[in-house]
């Protein structure tokens, strides 16, 4: 799993039925000392993440099998939308911070 954070949404009006109802959002992988990395990706997101929220994203086979139930044509998905990350004993980040 990596840590990344949401930069945006895709819209798709046509797609795979499997996607229907799974929101696809633009990630940008975050590094171990917090900064934003120039890497992208697409996920699906069934947790409900929001714009520049930190998230947990499953890559890979785990990705399609997220449910349980059919398989999805999808590279990662969002399966957790982080609340704090520290490193060290130092917090690297914190939800409740970034809102204030």
């Amino acid at each position: 799993m990596k840590i990344a954070k949401v930069r945006g949404t895709v819209v798709s009006t046509h797609k795979e039925s499997s996607l229907r109802g799974v929101k696809l959002l633009l990630l940008q992988f975050i590094d171990e000392e917090g900064q934003l990395l120039p890497e992208y990706e697409v996920a699906g997101d069934q947790v409900g993440a929001g714009l520049d929220e930190w998230v947990l994203v499953s890559r890979g086979s785990a990705a399609r099998q997220i449910d349980g139930s059919e398989k999805r044509p999808v590279d990662a998905m969002v399966v957790a939308i982080i609340d704090t990350v520290t490193l060290d004993n130092n917090l690297l980040y914190s939800k409740k911070e970034q809102y204030r």
